[in-house]
């Protein structure tokens, strides 16, 4: 059986999908979304990694945010499995927007 080969662009436009409730925009145009990166392990599948961070630390939708990127990860084709990787370094800061945004 042939395995589909999985496009970052495909993840990258799932978690655009995903919004912050409180700000009313989605976490990539955010700039909350560092790095995404596939890998293979046996008896895993096709894993995709997702690196993000939050607006601050004890974020409140904490919970909200991270369901949504395993939810919106799990539906590209070819993801087996979604792992997030939550990190504070870089802090996130309001600079990290995507211009024209607000």
């Amino acid at each position: 059986m042939e395995t589909k080969e999985i496009d970052t662009i495909d993840i990258w436009n799932a978690l655009r999908t995903v919004i912050d409730p409180e700000i009313g925009l989605d976490i990539v145009t955010l700039g909350l979304v560092y790095d995404v990166a596939v890998s293979e392990a046996p008896g895993v599948g096709k894993s995709a990694r997702v690196t993000h961070t939050l607006t601050t630390p004890g974020c409140p939708m904490e919970a909200v945010i991270t369901s949504g990127i395993r939810s919106a990860v799990g539906r590209v084709s070819g993801v087996d499995a979604v792992e997030t990787n939550l990190v504070w370094d870089p802090m996130w800061h309001s600079g990290m927007i995507a211009p024209g945004a607000w």
